[in-house]
């Protein structure tokens, strides 16, 4: 029985292929939508933790100002090199303390010029980022101490501005200021935020300072502590001596925030989860139409088919028959559009991954779960027009023109 019941429903989809192709289209278009959004999703959020992971589970973050709506960091009192001086020499467990002023300037040699990021920082910066020189030297102490015009340029600055030139040894300026380029920095792509981490150009704090920012303040301040067990306390240590040279009183909010890289990339996943699987969800309602339309293609079938539905039910067929066979008809048309809904998803998720550079995560629970949820589509939207059929008077239903 159930063999001739999936046979008849076969038949029926074959004769209207063209209807039955434009039924499938929505539960396609549900299931495809739905497991390449997650997939895209997943490769997102595995590309952010990856890029986080390569500045350690060490490093933390000091800003003035609140991360949170609280407090603006514009409106906070910004650092200051004996800030920077005070945690290098209190704090302990830490490898290296990295001060950093950064801002946008023109960057030209010859008839080629580009806006990039400027970063005012020393050496410390280096190990803090875990960058490393490709070609030339890092800053010398002198360079440094006295705000030499020395820089160190990013992969992008170097294609954009010199071509097949080698950079080391030339001079540019950056705005009005004249500075020699003494490195050249191993290339990084793409942030997990999705800035160019190569278009930059590093030069000594004081320089920046003086000679592009026209003052002595500093952003934000980098702390690498020597491993992660003892970030935390690094943190607190962190927060406890900036409120005593800051001047905060002990019922007083903190007007600065420190942050390690854990608490980042925690809340960066959350982050990306939440919109996977938000995208998920929007993509799921499309199975909804999709299962609407068949519905009523359904119904129009049974409609174009009253007659042979009352030739069977006169010559002996059960109600539980007719319904069967019509639940299989809308089971079998939403399981084909789930298989191809499957591939289709996994091909656009595979495009969307080589042309973004992230990777290819597969979730099968998410591809199984929209595979599943096509059939249940199928058979809880076939379920009205298949009783429909089952409950026709057969009299009537043979006196249907």
């Amino acid at each position: 029985m159930y063999y001739e019941t999936l046979k008849l429903a076969s038949q029926a989809i074959r004769r209207n292929a063209m209807r039955s192709f434009l039924t499938l289209l929505g539960i396609v278009i549900g299931v495809g939508a739905v497991i390449a959004m997650v997939t895209i999703g997943n490769g997102t959020t595995a590309k952010v933790q990856a890029e986080m992971a390569k500045l350690g589970s060490n490093l933390l973050f000091v800003v003035p100002g609140q991360l949170g709506p609280r407090r603006s960091s514009s409106t906070a009192k910004p650092f200051n090199s004996r800030d920077v001086q005070a945690l290098r020499s209190e704090l302990r467990n830490v490898r290296a303390v990295a001060p950093v002023a950064s801002g946008s300037a023109t960057v030209i040699y010859g008839s080629e010029s580009r806006t990039s990021t400027v970063i005012g920082t020393d050496n410390g910066y280096f190990i803090t980022q875990a960058i490393d020189v490709r070609d030339g030297r890092k800053f010398l102490e002198g360079e440094v101490r006295s705000g030499l015009g020395a820089c160190l340029i990013g992969e992008t600055v170097r294609k954009e501005v010199f071509g097949a030139l080698n950079p080391v040894g030339r001079k540019i300026r950056v705005n009005r200021i004249s500075c020699q380029v003494v490195g050249l920095l191993s290339e990084k792509g793409q942030s997990g935020f999705g800035m160019d981490q190569d278009d930059v150009v590093i030069m000594p704090l004081r320089t920046y300072q003086r000679r592009i920012a026209g003052n002595s303040d500093i952003g934000r301040i980098y702390v690498s502590a020597v491993s992660s067990s003892v970030s935390s306390k690094v943190q607190r240590d962190i927060e406890w001596l900036l409120r005593q040279r800051r001047n905060i009183g002990p019922k007083e909010d903190d007007d600065f925030a420190v942050a390690d890289m854990q608490q980042i990339v925690a809340s960066q996943t959350a982050t990306t989860s939440i919109l996977t699987m938000l995208l998920g969800a929007v993509a799921g309602v499309s199975l909804l139409v999709g299962g609407i339309g068949i519905m009523n293609i359904m119904l129009v079938s049974v409609t174009e088919r009253t007659r042979e539905i009352g030739i069977r039910l006169a010559i002996g067929a059960l109600e539980s028959q007719v319904l069967l066979q019509f639940l299989v008809e809308a089971f079998v048309l939403s399981l084909i559009g789930g298989v191809v809904g499957v591939m289709l998803g996994l091909s656009l998720a595979g495009l969307a991954s080589y042309a973004m550079d992230i990777p290819f995560l597969v979730d099968f629970r998410i591809v199984f779960i929209a595979f599943a949820f096509s059939g249940l589509v199928g058979v809880v939207f076939g379920y009205f027009p298949a009783r429909h059929a089952a409950h026709l008077n057969p009299i009537d239903a043979l006196r249907h023109e």
